[in-house]
């Protein structure tokens, strides 16, 4: 319980089963409605978002209209794919596997990511496994991305990125997400079925996601969720119990890596609770009981939700035109 004028995790409760029949119905709405398909393509990660949204769709439009897709890689958790199956079996739904390695190192996805962890890390080669890592906002100062690497004899090195590396290394590792969402929209094609996003609030808001990527969708049907919000709904929908307490993790890297030592300046349930509550007004003040910090470290928090919203902005905008087209844009 907090203290008088203090608010915790509370304010993000709601009610599970009202939330998944409202958006059930919009699901089905939008599909068979607006969008006009048959179905829905999920692309399932083994994570608690994309088996919400896979559940969510088959509770619309009945399991059969739901073709789910696994796209593994070599970076891919040893769990991705076990967690991925049981998603699909426990919603109903037909599944198929399709592992991205081969196209990605194709177009030199791995050969990229080699070559910016090396320009960071002169030794890293064959046998390392590496990720990328951001100095938490409340240690304040300026914030460089570090690479962290693990020799084949578990030597671990960190070493400060430059922004060309650290550039380059986004920009192969984007390849991952380009090339699943390439899949799914071929599949969504080939049935005449739709793509479902799988974004949360905090992540939809935060710009964490890949434009032309995870961020492309017809639609998102919890983007309107913050991620706690999404576990209610989980335990609700009968979500397996191990993919509801999986850690979220990007799954990107050849490391293991937390959203929160890479994007996120604390871990979802507080990032949802910071978000929330500077949403509705309530003061950073309000949040030292539950957060265990203090209000001007909230406020950096807080700051931070600001400056990527600022800094994320573009990849929410629709392509820029010359001149506005309003035969097609009175229809938008």
């Amino acid at each position: 319980m907090t203290h008088p004028g203090q608010v915790g995790l509370e304010i993000l409760q709601l009610d599970a089963a009202a939330e998944i029949a409202r958006i059930a119905a919009a699901i089905e709405s939008a599909v068979l409605g607006t969008l006009r398909k048959k179905g829905v393509v999920v692309g399932i990660s083994g994570g608690i978002d994309s088996a919400v949204v896979t559940a969510l769709c088959a509770r619309a439009l009945g399991p059969g209209r739901v073709h789910g897709l696994f796209t593994p890689e070599r970076h891919s958790s040893q769990d991705t794919l076990r967690l991925s199956r049981a998603v699909a079996a426990a919603a109903g739904v037909h599944a198929e596997l399709f592992d991205i390695t081969d196209a990605l190192a194709a177009v030199g996805c791995y050969r990229r990511q080699d070559e910016a962890f090396r320009s960071a890390i002169p030794d890293y080669g064959e046998g390392w496994r590496a990720k990328i890592v951001l100095p938490s906002v409340l240690d304040g100062g300026y914030r460089v991305f570090s690479a962290v690497a693990i020799s084949p004899d578990g030597r671990e090195v960190r070493r400060r990125m430059s922004v060309e590396s650290y550039l380059g290394l986004v920009a192969a590792t984007n390849y991952k997400q380009r090339t699943r969402k390439m899949v799914e929209y071929y599949h969504a094609e080939r049935l005449n079925y739709a793509v479902a996003g799988t974004p949360n609030r905090l992540e939809y808001d935060q710009g964490f996601f890949v434009k032309g990527g995870d961020g492309q969708a017809d639609f998102k049907p919890i983007a309107h969720l913050y991620k706690s919000q999404v576990y209610q709904l989980a335990a609700a929908l009968g979500i397996p119990d191990e993919v509801c307490r999986r850690p979220p993790t990007t799954d990107t890297y050849s490391m293991e890596q937390g959203q929160d030592e890479f994007y996120f300046s604390l871990p979802y349930e507080k990032m949802d609770l910071c978000l929330c509550a500077k949403n509705r007004g309530i003061p950073a003040s309000a949040l030292t009981q539950a957060l265990g910090l203090s209000t001007e470290k909230i406020e950096l928090v807080f700051k931070d939700i600001d400056g990527k919203r600022r800094t994320t902005r573009y990849q929410h905008l629709a392509p820029i035109l010359v001149e506005d087209v309003p035969e097609i844009s009175n229809h938008t």
